[in-house]
């Protein structure tokens, strides 16, 4: 096992050979600081299973999607964040795994739809995101910031769109500044939904440029080599090839010949947790089994909620 960074730094600190600053051990990628990425024990998922073992569909779901590394997603759920993140990187970092987190908390989040919430008010979300990257520290990480938040700008205006805007930025610094060997995305949407040029353009004043890059197809069903070629024509009108990364996790047999997004069907499980593979990296970021709403075979199930259902259409591809 790898010794964690921040606890080099401070045994640095205590010999008196450098100051206690997660900073010093930072060298910037966390791939080369861990092992593989990390399996979330508490995954929607793996409860389940852990609580159902007699149920017919425990096994298949163990098997193909609990024991898999994947994001665990963080918001107004999860509890004082500081420690609630803090807690999980660390466990991640004495197994000398990476671990996967998504920041979901944006003000008016998914404009009022299924996964509506977020933050109380833009303080409150400025409070709420310094206290998550003061939770990873020094220690490595992969960071999806705010799926749909940039995407979905559409849907404001005035007042609500500029705090969007200054939030994401605010965000992106704090990402930045506190959690040096983290990678951080900011979320681009998918490859169906906002032209390239004008996603890059929403990147750019977000500051994408002050972390590692963006992050596509989260909760979507492109395949990675749709999204591989879209992510590419965002760097391209970036002026330069910002590192990408696509969620995996339900575009194993691609979006089909319709734009439903909410729970269809024929959709199947995509690629592991990997390094390349055409994007830097792909992840499963959504869980797979969540539901993404009362609506099509979730009827019923709301947003978030785990359903072996679901999970069992994922694993047959029907």
């Amino acid at each position: 096992m790898r010794i964690p960074t921040w606890l080099v730094a401070a045994a640095l600190a205590l010999t008196g050979l450098a100051p206690a600053s997660p900073a010093l051990a930072a060298d910037g990628n966390p791939l080369e600081k861990t092992n593989g990425f990390s399996v979330d024990p508490d995954s929607n998922p793996a409860v389940w299973v852990r609580d159902h073992p007699s149920d017919s569909l425990a096994g298949p779901i163990r098997t193909s999607i609990a024991t898999k590394p994947g994001a665990r997603w963080f918001g107004n759920w999860s509890g004082d964040i500081r420690t609630a993140v803090d807690k999980y990187t660390y466990a991640a970092d004495v197994a000398d795994k990476l671990p996967v987190l998504v920041a979901y908390n944006i003000p008016g989040r998914d404009c009022g739809g299924e996964s509506t919430g977020g933050a109380g008010g833009p303080q409150a979300y400025r409070d709420w995101i310094s206290a998550f990257a003061d939770g990873i520290g020094g220690k490595p990480a992969i960071v999806v910031l705010e799926p749909d938040a940039l995407a979905q700008l559409d849907c404001l205006s005035g007042t609500a769109r500029t705090d969007r805007v200054d939030l994401l930025k605010f965000a992106a610094t704090q990402l930045a500044r506190k959690a040096p060997n983290t990678w951080a995305y900011l979320d681009g949407g998918n490859a169906t939904w906002i032209p390239a040029p004008t996603m890059a353009s929403r990147l750019k004043q977000v500051g994408v440029q002050s972390i590692h890059g963006f992050v596509l197809n989260v909760s979507n069903f492109s395949t990675t080599a749709e999204s591989t070629t879209y992510g590419k024509a965002v760097g391209s009108a970036l002026g330069y090839a910002a590192p990408f990364v696509v969620d995996t996790s339900r575009n194993g047999a691609g979006h089909g010949t319709d734009s439903e997004w909410c729970n269809p069907p024929k959709r199947k499980l995509g690629a592991t947790s990997q390094p390349g593979g055409g994007p830097e990296l792909q992840l499963w970021i959504k869980v797979p089994g969540d539901s993404d709403g009362s609506c099509g075979y979730g009827t019923g199930v709301p947003a978030g909620t785990f359903s072996p259902a679901l999970a069992n259409h994922l694993i047959k591809g029907d």
